[in-house]
This record gives C-alpha cells, sequence and structure tokens, in this order.
C-alpha cells in the first residue's frame, strides 16, 4: 500500500487555540520555482487569540519548496494533530514532519500540472465522513462536544477542512497515477521470495470462504405507496415554489452520502449509476423539472438535473426505502429455514438452493460464493473482519460445511434481507507460502515496487526544485536525500 500523508488543517481536535496558518505563496507564479531561483525565510505576525498581551505572535518560515512556504506553525499543528490521532513518526519527528510537509507540496504541484482532479460531491463525503468518525470517538460522543473542543460550529470546521481534504485527495490520486502502470511477474514473485528467511515471511492471518443464501421479505402494497405518495407530495412541494429539492433531500432522503449535500450526486458518467436511475436522470433537460418516481435496487427515487457536462451529468436526488414489516421477516426466516431443513435431509445441495432460490444476483451464479474485491484483486477469502457484520458473527460458531440459522441483515444497497451461511472453508492462520497465497505475496512485490517509484520521483522532484531550510535542519536524517543543498 502506498504511503499516506496526514493532511495539515482543521482535523486537529487538541490544537484548538493554534493557527493553522498553512502555507503563504510566495511568488505570483503557478509553477514551482526551479533550483536556481532564490527565496529568503522570511517571518510573519499571525493573530491568535491564544497568545499574549497584545495578541500577536511571530511566525517563522522555516522552509520553502519552490514558491511555497512552511511556517513553524503549520508544523506544530501537524505534530499535535498527529498525537492526537496516534500517529507515530519514523525517526526524529522535529524532522519528518516538514519533510513530509514538503513533500505534500510536491505532489500537489504535479497533480496540478498533470489536471488531477477531485469532484465537490467527493469532498464533501469525505469531510463527512471524518466528522462523523470523531463524533463517535468516545472522548467526544457528540455534535456539540466537538463544536465546544474546535470552538467552531459544524458549518465552520466542513469549510476549513474543505480544502485540506481535497489536498489529500489529490496527493492520493498523483500517487497512484505515478504507480499506475507497475506490475510484477510470477517469476518476479518467486525470485523476491527464493532467498528470505523463513522469519520474515509474512504471517497470513486466519481466511475464510463463505456461501450466502438471501430471501428478501415481501414488502406490502401499502408500503410501496405510501413511499410514492410521499415522493410526489415532495415534488409537488418543489413545484408549487414551497420550498427546494435540496432542502427536502437534505431533511428526507435516505442516502446519507448525498442528502447531506442536498441530494447532489456530481457528475457521473452513465455506467457508474444504477441503470434504472441512468436512464431517467439522462433524459432529463429542464432542470426546473422534477423526474417520475424511479424504481431501482436501492429503493424509489426522484430526481432533479443540476447540469449536463458531455458524457456526464450532475444531479439531485431523494431516495426513499419501503420499511420492512417484522412479521414479513419473520416469514422469510422461515422460508429460508425450511430450505435449510430440506438441504439437511439431502433433497438437494445448498449450492443448488442459492442458484434457483437465492435473491442476490452477485452471488446467485456463484453457488452462493461471496467475493472479496479490492483495488488489486477478488477473492473468495475473508478476513472476519472484512466480512459483514452480521455475516462474521453467523459465520464465527460454524465448522467447515455448516450451515448458520436464518438471520436478518442490511446489504450492500442498503436493503434489509434475511439470509443463511455455510462455512465453505478455514485457512489458519500460517506462514505465506508460494503455492497458496500467491496473490499475498505478489501484493507485497508489487508495495515494495511501487514504494520505490514513489521514492525515486520525490527525489527527483527535489534535485529540480528550490529548496531552502533554516540552518536547524541540516543536520536531519531524512527519508529522502536532497533536500540540503
Amino acid at each position: 500500500m502506498m504511503r499516506k500523508y496526514i493532511i495539515i488543517g482543521v482535523a486537529t481536535l487538541a490544537a484548538t487555540a493554534m493557527v493553522a496558518a498553512g502555507a503563504g505563496r510566495l511568488a505570483p507564479s503557478t509553477s514551482m520555482l526551479q533550483a536556481t531561483d532564490t527565496i529568503v525565510p522570511d517571518t510573519q505576525t499571525v493573530n491568535t487569540p491564544a497568545d499574549g498581551q497584545d495578541g500577536t505572535v511571530v511566525d517563522e518560515v522555516v522552509w520553502v519548496v519552490g514558491d511555497e512556504a512552511i511556517l513553524r506553525s503549520e508544523i506544530e499543528v501537524m505534530r499535535i494533530q498527529g498525537e492526537a490521532e496516534g500517529v507515530t513518526w519514523d525517526g526524529d519527528a522535529d524532522c519528518r514532519i516538514p519533510e513530509q510537509i514538503a513533500v505534500q507540496k510536491l505532489f500537489l504541484h504535479q497533480a496540478a500540472l498533470d489536471s488531477i482532479e477531485v469532484t465537490e460531491s467527493e469532498i464533501a463525503q469525505g469531510v463527512e465522513q471524518r466528522i462523523n468518525y470523531w463524533i463517535q470517538m468516545p472522548q467526544i460522543g457528540s455534535k456539540e462536544r466537538l463544536e465546544e473542543i474546535q470552538r467552531k460550529s459544524i458549518t465552520q470546521i466542513r469549510q476549513e477542512m474543505h480544502d485540506d481534504y481535497k489536498n489529500q485527495m489529490l496527493v492520493q490520486r498523483m500517487q497512484a497515477k505515478l504507480v499506475e502502470d507497475v506490475a510484477v511477474s510470477p517469476a518476479e514473485v518467486r525470485a523476491y521470495f527464493k532467498d528470505m528467511p523463513a522469519d520474515s515471511i509474512p504471517m497470513v492471518p486466519t481466511t475464510v470462504e463463505v456461501e450466502i443464501m438471501t430471501m428478501t421479505p415481501k414488502i406490502s402494497a401499502e408500503e410501496i405507496n405510501r413511499v410514492k405518495d410521499e415522493l410526489r407530495n415532495y415534488t409537488e412541494r418543489v413545484t408549487n415554489g414551497e420550498t427546494t429539492f435540496g432542502t427536502l433531500a437534505r431533511l428526507y432522503s435516505e442516502d446519507p452520502g448525498s442528502a447531506r449535500q442536498g441530494g447532489e450526486l456530481g457528475y457521473m458518467g452513465r455506467g457508474m449509476l444504477d441503470p434504472a436511475f441512468a436512464s431517467v436522470a439522462f433524459n432529463l433537460t429542464d432542470p426546473s423539472k422534477i423526474s417520475k418516481i424511479v424504481e431501482t435496487e436501492f429503493g424509489y427515487h426522484i430526481i432533479q438535473l443540476i447540469d449536463k457536462r458531455g458524457d456526464r451529468i450532475n444531479c439531485r436526488h431523494i431516495l426513499m426505502k419501503p420499511k420492512v414489516s417484522d412479521e414479513a421477516v419473520e416469514q422469510a426466516k422461515l422460508r429460508l429455514d425450511s430450505v435449510a431443513n430440506d438441504i439437511k435431509e439431502g433433497k438437494f445441495s445448498f449450492e443448488d438452493a442459492v442458484t434457483f432460490l437465492s435473491d442476490d444476483k452477485d452471488t446467485r451464479s456463484n453457488h452462493g460464493l461471496m467475493v472479496n474485491s479490492s483495488e488489486n484483486e477478488r477473492t473468495s477469502r475473508f478476513k472476519m473482519q472484512d466480512l459483514p457484520s452480521e455475516v462474521a458473527r453467523a459465520v464465527a460458531p460454524l465448522e467447515v460445511g455448516q450451515m448458520s440459522e436464518p438471520f436478518k441483515m442490511v446489504n450492500t444497497k442498503g436493503k434489509t434481507v434475511c439470509a443463511i451461511v455455510k462455512l465453505k472453508n478455514r485457512i489458519d492462520a500460517h506462514r505465506a507460502n508460494i503455492t497458496e497465497d500467491f496473490q499475498v505475496l505478489k501484493d507485497m512485490v508489487m508495495e515494495k515496487r511501487r514504494d520505490e517509484i514513489i521514492h525515486n520521483w520525490v527525489v527527483k522532484k527535489i534535485k529540480d526544485t528550490y529548496v531552502r531550510m533554516s540552518p536547524e535542519y541540516a543536520g536531519c536524517n531524512f527519508e529522502y536525500e536532497g533536500w540540503v543543498k
């Protein structure tokens, strides 16, 4: 996995009195200065409410990278943020923190040159996830407590986090672009591990292979009509000018990711959307009009066009999901229990039952075998913590070949379903070997190759960029060579 960088900003819970000054631009140029250019570090006066009698401190520029300055307060904010989030620095923090900030600036500059983009929808969703993470921390526990600690409203926190999260995404995407063509052959993997000492070969944690059969509880016609009536009411209120689509989406949409943004999804291609949703959304032409009700795997929607750009569309939507009654859940469990009894009596196999009876289209054609998909691979093996929590609880007590009792869960589409699972295989923790764990070993070699490419890119970028730092950093043992010139 490529190195991830902490991005400076309001994320520092412990630094409420610290000035998150950010690096000021020292030159009007939009490109990084080369090594032949000259800028002299300076000092700045920064206002802070936590300071002494006159309310000001002198904040020193301690590094300059190209035409970007790094302030001492910026380094201190990052230090406190790291402590608050449990980050440990590999080496002397006084050296590694400014170096990490400097490396971020190199990536961000290259991302600008390469026209790498992050959508506002992605930024808003990421910021919201981070805020929710803080609120769930034991030492915070509520939105009000977070506002108290930060001495800012949630709205102000979101606004101040915007650029920091955007920069984090840009750095990650720039890194991904640099290593997108990395590949290793099976021969390279075998060669890498051939002479490795046994105690250096990684441990592979216990993994399981799980088959699943699901049944969707029947939703009454009355409940579906209730949902549709609500959506028609929202359409009427917007059409009459009583309120806006975005306001209703914030209040009532059951898509948490977009609801906080007034239902806005950001620019998306047709293939990124549910086919039924895309068919209606891409046929909208008037932003003042609201679509008919659309049924998808997620529930029922109404859609409002915002803008079209070529083959991409930006729209708002309100999602409502019909509620599943307790009676319907029990009936689905009883049906699954009956199927499980027939399997135990040998009338048919679990795999055959899945093929003909399961509602889960993702696993039905694969005899129920669950697939663990990541950016780099698709595998049937799961670590227990990677399984959906309801599935993990059902699998934990099973022996290989056993089936669980029926249980209720929420699937990847956000719908309530009932399921039974069968433990197909369990592979206990062990030292990786080339026969059983080739993908694990390949991933290690790929990660090493990516790290080498990133490291070499940074070193070359340092060589071609103007860098100046305060004398106190001259003796640092940096991760990347070439900073001291």
